[in-house]
């Protein structure tokens, strides 16, 4: 078997998505997720100009191989632009394999270690009463955990809360330039543990409860939220800091018991190494689209178990469901899984990728699909091209961007 085309699809079916499609002479077809959100036409780039054609005549079941090629032949490695071509060319390799195989992925990365996978929603609102009505929203949807943002007061616009303008409508998504977020780090540090006492007020101590900081602090401010949350029992505080210094979690570690998820950012095992053999994180948070695939995610894990450090794979709206179905696969097979991020796509995005995955009473499963489970309508999707988006730009109150 060998690989006879190479296809790269820019679709925007409410956001922006980018998909490798292969094709071996046989008539296997494989899908692979390369979404960059808000650098999308670079990965499209790197994708059709310097990958594809290397793609064509390959062996598609030498997955290995030809991952090793793809990072160690560019000489230049690691960065998102270069992990999410990769990590399109690994699921689509490991999609064809498995319908070659006549059985879901899952089966191939050594059959499920659960029956479903538990899952956290996102609830977030202006202020507390529209966050609490948010989380009676996720709650309703089955979620049997909820991540919980708040706006802050004060701040016009915060990062991971929904947008709106002038009249209280939501700034969609697509824009032409940057929206402009304030950011004041000591009310937000005075605010967040009010948000935690309100919660669980309303809800109770049952209810597993996430928060993501964002990178927004440094280590001695994260390491100041993590304790003034400890009375709330949050499951896990989130990016608290930004981790490239991955010597900065010593000192929030030693300050708080908090568990710390960190990672979403992160493209290799390198950029975890002192963070999982330090035992400093308690969830690695990469995404299958953002780490090369599901090969190096899967020795991430395991690397990770080593150290009680458990999967909790990035799963936003901006992983399509080509990337939301290649994480449901290896959450069902690995033995050391912790929680899944899924927010859903859109009607329409679940009309231009057609899943097998289903979710159910706040659990996903992959389904019993060869492959992925995972069917692009081309057509459909040529008929949403795509549409300039960026992610939003921090500042703080004097005008700089916020140095997080």
């Amino acid at each position: 078997m060998k690989i006879v085309d190479a296809k790269v699809v820019v679709t925007s079916p409410g956001r922006n998505f980018v998909t490798l499609k292969l094709t071996t002479d046989e008539g296997l077809t494989g899908l692979g997720d390369a979404t960059l959100n808000g650098r999308e036409l670079a990965v499209v780039g790197y994708l059709t100009d310097h990958v594809a054609p290397l793609l064509i005549g390959l062996d598609p079941h030498r997955i290995e191989d030809t991952w090793q090629s793809l990072y160690r032949g560019a000489y230049w490695r690691r960065g998102p632009v270069t992990m999410a071509a990769i990590a399109a060319v690994d699921v689509a390799l490991w999609d064809i394999k498995a319908k070659a195989a006549g059985l879901p992925l899952y089966q191939l990365l050594g059959g499920a270690s659960r029956e479903r996978i538990g899952t956290y929603g996102h609830a977030n609102g202006r202020d507390i009463p529209e966050l609490l009505d948010s989380v009676r929203a996720r709650l309703a949807e089955g979620y049997p955990a909820v991540r919980i943002q708040s706006g802050i007061p004060g701040l016009k616009a915060v990062y991971g809360v929904s947008a709106t303008d002038d009249t209280g409508a939501p700034v969609l998504h697509q824009q032409a330039r940057p929206l402009v977020e304030d950011w004041d780090t000591a009310a937000y540090l005075r605010h967040v543990p009010t948000v935690f006492e309100a919660v669980r007020a309303e809800f109770g101590a049952e209810l597993p409860l996430l928060h993501d900081s964002h990178h927004r602090l440094t280590p001695v401010q994260a390491a100041r939220l993590g304790k003034d949350l400890e009375p709330y029992r949050p499951f896990w505080l989130e990016d608290c800091t930004p981790a490239e210094n991955q010597e900065a979690l010593r000192l929030v570690r030693r300050s708080t018991t908090t568990p710390l998820a960190v990672g979403e950012v992160f493209n290799t095992v390198y950029d975890y190494q002192t963070l999982v053999t330090e035992q400093l994180i308690d969830y690695v948070r990469s995404a299958v689209t953002h780490f090369g695939g599901v090969t190096p995610l899967r020795k991430l894990f395991d690397f990770a178990a080593q150290y009680q450090i458990k999967s909790a794979i990035h799963g936003p709206e901006d992983i399509s469901p080509v990337g939301m179905a290649a994480a449901v696969h290896l959450d069902l097979a690995v033995h050391n899984f912790g929680i899944q991020e899924y927010s859903g796509h859109t009607p329409l995005t679940d009309e231009v990728f057609r899943h097998a995955y289903t979710f159910s009473d706040g659990h996903l499963h992959p389904g019993e699909a060869p492959g992925i489970g995972v069917e692009l309508d081309e057509e459909l999707a040529a008929a949403h091209p795509y549409a300039a988006a960026y992610l939003p730009v921090n500042r703080l109150h004097d005008g700089t961007v916020h140095d997080w």
